[in-house]
């Protein structure tokens, strides 16, 4: 494969490696090198997930690799033990057989004659995860880590919970992941093993979205694999990158502060990396990671660690849309975080305003019981393509809230990290939740979603030995919002928004919850800071580069939608997602692809006992006569005490059903 970059060098590409593990099992890998790295060893860099390397990630995977190879690396794809064509079966996320293989693998390359020892690890999402937490294991020849859109803490700051409440995205993200566990290998490069492979995964993979409701408190099934536990564990640098419309933003922010060596990178991208990011401006990033891994794994002064510490895109003020093509702003940065140059800017809770922390107000007792409906223009938790996925106008969500406003701006206000408010109330019952928004209400009162926060109540001192409230009783409450970067323009007003739902975003408390908010003592502040001049001297990221020709061709056209129904005469509510990505050929392997997913999260009334999710993938694989299809289906309903989970897993070969699974669980809540 030649490259014509400027700079780059001819790579060869091999298609599929078995690395053996020290049980026999073999995983799946594809590497790009350079032509001459055999009598000349350079640097490897390792990317480790199970998105199917053969064609989940194929396409990415030729637009990143091969460009890093052509400046001197060898990059290694290696699917999960029980993923694409890796030998066993993918029982959980994070495993410690999953991160054991990741140890063997890295010293499987430093060891090879093409490697000259040094290894980096770069991942987005599941391979930033493990890159993290191979890193808080220490193998001896992994140099550096860049991990995208991943975090520290698997509990408090991940798909499956917030605030101690429990995520509707856990149960979207876990039949994802019930999809794709039941495809087969691909027999053209396991043979005639693939069928007993594939019957190994559909029998035994199991149904994780139960396992993980078992877990609903901060206990030690979340702790293992969360970094923060122990950061010092973590002794190599850490490039740490989010977007603001990614789910992970949060934890840029605590790596740097915890990590002994980090930079931190936030965008305005979804869960993407940056070179591909949306909403744009997307940048190079394929050149900024050589910048890293130049100065990490072959000693180079590339002046990135010359560089400030945390550099974020500070968002400009943009009505509300579930989808931007691009998000107005500027690039900022900070030498390490904490920074000193915040102004903590404190307002109090009067009747429906936000005012100054100096000015006298009342104290006021305010009720409010919302209903299920808010939160049905709340967005995805973490959006992965950017539209429409994205909060839509709020007035439509404010309407079931409490509602607090400043004064029009007398000039522009802009805040960095992370906004707080600390609230006085009283609940009528054991269980409750509470949803915060912080927004930003145009002159022609149009109301952008800026952040947001969730704290389920009996988690008010910690998510590891939570408490049920005491109805009646007025307690004092901490709720943090998302970190976020905003620029509010002067004559634009500051908006509180607090309700007692957030669904399907967040799943409802097991009984309808009556709630007392006191104002005058309850307070909202905002980290603002001041522009910086230093800002406008910062090193000019590129534009992103273009892409490789393609490998896949479209066959059909999908849909990707957002429906909100509302049917007035049962008074059901249901937020519907479409994800049809529909048929494409991957050419060169000659295998076609299909993928379809409906969501629905519907409610009735004020019941939240009539809560319930549903989602449904349909996957297939062709090639010639072989034809493979599973489909499975997840329900999740919840009674006051108890959660439900009722599945099923079908799998096909041609048109004959091969294989059929049922699951029906109850599991206890525990004051979620």
């Amino acid at each position: 494969m030649e490259v014509k970059e400027s700079g780059a060098q001819p790579i060869e590409e091999i298609e599929n490696v078995f690395i053996t593990m020290p049980d026999g099992a073999r995983l799946a890998a594809r590497i790009w090198r350079p032509a001459g790295a055999c009598s000349r060893p350079v640097p490897a860099i390792l990317e480790y997930i199970p998105y199917r390397k053969r064609f989940g990630t194929a396409e990415r995977d030729a637009g990143m690799h091969p460009k890093i190879a052509a400046h001197g690396y060898a990059c290694i794809r290696v699917d999960l033990r029980g993923s694409g064509e890796s030998d066993g079966v993918l029982r959980d996320e994070y495993l410690q057989q999953e991160l054991d293989d990741g140890c063997e693998v890295i010293a499987w390359l430093a060891a090879q004659p093409w490697c000259d020892g040094n290894v980096g690890m770069v991942g987005i999402s599941w391979g930033g995860f493990n890159g993290l937490q191979i890193a808080a294991m220490q193998p001896p020849a992994l140099r550096a880590v860049i991990s995208v859109a991943s975090t520290d803490d698997r509990y408090s700051d991940d798909v499956h919970h917030m605030g101690g409440c429990l995520l509707g995205d856990n149960l979207s993200w876990a039949s994802t992941m019930f999809a794709y566990n039941s495809l087969p290998p691909d027999p053209a490069l396991v043979g005639e093993r693939w069928r007993d492979m594939w019957f190994e995964r559909l029998q035994k993979s199991g149904l994780w979205l139960a396992e993980w409701l078992r877990h609903q408190r901060r206990d030690a099934y979340w702790k293992h694999g969360s970094i923060c536990e122990d950061f010092s564990a973590v002794r190599v640098p850490v490039y740490a990158v989010s977007g603001w419309a990614d789910g992970y933003s949060n934890a840029v922010f605590r790596l740097v502060s915890g990590l002994r060596s980090c930079k931190g990178l936030i965008g305005p991208w979804s869960h993407k990396y940056p070179h591909l990011g949306v909403p744009g401006p997307a940048i190079d990033f394929v050149s900024e990671s050589l910048r890293w891994w130049d100065h990490w794994l072959k000693g180079q002064d590339t002046g990135i660690m010359e560089e400030p510490a945390l550099r974020v895109w500070m968002q400009d003020s943009v009505p509300p849309s579930t989808k931007y093509a691009e998000r107005p702003g500027r690039w900022v940065a900070e030498s390490g975080w904490p920074s000193s140059h915040m102004e903590a800017r404190r307002y109090r809770l009067s009747r429906h305003q936000l005012v100054p922390d100096d000015e006298s107000v009342g104290e006021y007792q305010v009720p409010l019981s919302s209903p299920l409906t808010v939160g049905l223009f709340a967005g995805k938790w973490c959006s992965y393509a950017a539209g429409p996925d994205l909060a839509h106008d709020q007035r439509q969500e404010d309407g079931g809230a409490l509602v607090f406003e400043t004064r029009p701006l007398e000039e522009d206000v802009e805040i960095c990290g992370a906004v707080t408010s600390d609230l006085v109330l009283s609940v009528d019952r054991p269980v409750a939740l509470i949803a915060l928004r912080l927004s930003d209400v145009l002159p022609d009162g149009r109301v952008t979603r800026v952040t947001y926060g969730l704290l389920n109540l009996t988690h008010r001192d910690g998510s590891e030995h939570p408490r049920p409230m005491e109805p009646g009783r007025r307690t004092t409450v901490s709720v943090r919002l998302n970190e976020v970067a905003y620029r509010f323009p002067r004559g634009h007003r500051l908006r509180l928004s607090v309700s007692t739902s957030y669904w399907p975003l967040a799943w409802p408390s097991p009984e309808q919850v009556s709630m007392t908010l006191v104002t005058g003592t309850s307070t909202l502040t905002i980290p603002v800071r001041a522009p910086k001049p230093e800002d406008a001297t910062l090193r000019p990221f590129s534009p992103t580069r273009g892409a490789p020709p393609a490998r896949i061709r479209q066959l059909g056209t999908g849909e990707h939608n957002w429906r909100v129904i509302h049917d007035l005469g049962a008074d059901r509510a249901t937020l519907e997602v479409i994800n049809d990505a529909g048929a494409f050929l991957i050419e060169d392997i000659d295998l076609e692809v299909r993928t379809k997913a409906l969501e629905w999260y519907s409610s009735v009334e004020e019941d939240v006992t009539t809560a319930r999710g549903e989602v449904i993938w349909e996957r297939e694989l062709s090639r010639g006569d072989w034809r493979i299809r599973t489909v499975t289906r997840t329900v999740l309903t919840a009674t006051s005490t108890h959660f439900r989970v009722v599945a099923s897993l079908d799998a096909y070969e041609g048109e004959v059903r091969v294989f059929s699974h049922n699951w029906d669980e109850k599991i206890e809540r525990d004051l979620v």
